[in-house]
């Protein structure tokens, strides 16, 4: 039955399809961005709970994880995530050995 009729999306009325795609984006900014900072805060509650470095360690990555995911929100950039990522990495690694 809808073979029969015109597709009007594009020409629509009260279609913003350029306002839709920029929340996509921010939708995907957001996702990446708060993913990045639950595995920040999965690395610190390893840090603490795992190999006992609570105060020295796991505080400075969860104080790094909130800024960064906090700078990534109100700025629109990804880059203070992966940064926090690599430096949370780089504190897991050294608090293993």
């Amino acid at each position: 039955m809808a073979d029969h009729s015109e597709v009007e999306y594009a020409t629509a009325p009260g279609n913003d399809y350029i306002e839709h795609e920029a929340t996509y984006e921010r939708f995907l900014h957001l996702t990446v961005v708060l993913i990045i900072h639950v595995i920040n805060i999965l690395l610190c509650l390893a840090i603490g709970g795992v190999m006992g470095h609570w105060l020295p360690n796991a505080l400075v990555v969860f104080i790094i994880a909130v800024g960064a995911a906090a700078h990534g929100i109100m700025s629109g950039s990804k880059t203070s995530s992966y940064v926090a990522l690599a430096i949370s990495l780089v504190i897991f690694a050294l608090s293993a050995g």
